[in-house]
């Protein structure tokens, strides 16, 4: 029985001292804690991550524990872990039993979320905070500020759009205004090649023109060659020629001496008789 007892009293000793180690931790996180938080002119992450530490050393003994959790979410948020500790804060809205501390939970949540720009989903979580605890001011506060923000990014995004419309029209504008001028420059263009092209017509007419009146010319004045060619006759010809004038006046001259010679002859003899 002794023997028994004593090994009674050993268990018990050990689940006592490790009971101790576990509050050891969260005395040494929370001390920690409030260390960084008394210090306003800086944010003190290095306390604030060893109080984390701290924390996850009593919570490996101790995981389900809610408030060594809701510490640790604490400590998280405290370094911009945002969302980490939105993460935490979750679980622990979903686990808390009291109202209060369910409220407490959701409030955090939503600022977290909030300091991610998760605007939307904070306004949510503030929602289910005062859905748990209606009174509580800061929470209120808190949905009306994440609100205001909701609307005023509403509103950017609204003029922001508004200003891509009137960014795009004026565009469009511009695009319309330089098809339109592009296009009178093509029609310019295309009136400049059209008048350019009759020009060329016009020009190939005249040289055509130009050309066969030249041919006619070159025509004519190879005609009057040819003939200059068959009227001129060589200096042997033209010699041939005279001669042969000069013959044919040798032979009318020497007919006309006989004609007269018979002729005188005709008139003696009608005087003699």
């Amino acid at each position: 029985m002794k023997q028994i007892i004593l090994i009674s009293l050993l268990t018990l000793l050990s689940v006592t001292v490790f009971g101790q180690n576990e509050r050891k931790f969260i005395r040494n996180g929370n001390k920690l804690f409030m260390e960084a938080e008394r210090d306003t002119t800086k944010l003190d992450t290095v306390k604030f991550s060893n109080a984390e530490t701290e924390y996850r050393k009593a919570l490996n003994k101790k995981p389900n524990d809610l408030k060594w959790n809701y510490n640790l979410a604490d400590a998280l948020y405290k370094q911009q872990k945002f969302d980490e500790a939105a993460e935490k804060f979750k679980e622990l809205g979903e686990k808390l039993e009291t109202p209060e501390e369910k409220a407490r939970a959701y409030h955090n949540l939503g600022n977290s979320q909030l300091m991610k720009q998760k605007i939307d989903e904070s306004i949510e979580s503030y929602k289910k905070a005062l859905r748990e605890n209606p009174s509580d001011m800061e929470t209120k506060y808190n949905l009306a500020y994440a609100q205001m923000l909701k609307k005023k990014k509403e509103q950017q995004q609204k003029k922001q759009n508004k200003n891509n419309k009137d960014n795009k029209n004026k565009d469009d504008k511009n695009k319309d205004k330089d098809k339109n001028k592009q296009d009178k420059k093509n029609q310019d263009k295309n009136k400049n090649n059209k008048n350019k092209d009759q020009q060329d017509k016009k020009k190939q007419d005249q040289n055509k023109d130009k050309q066969k009146q030249n041919q006619k010319q070159n025509e004519k004045k190879q005609k009057q060659q040819q003939q200059q060619q068959q009227n001129k006759i060589s200096k042997q010809d033209a010699e041939q020629l005279l001669q042969a004038l000069q013959n044919d006046e040798k032979k009318i001259q020497a007919k006309v001496k006989k004609e007269k010679a018979a002729k005188a002859k005709r008139t003696r003899v009608e005087k003699e008789w």
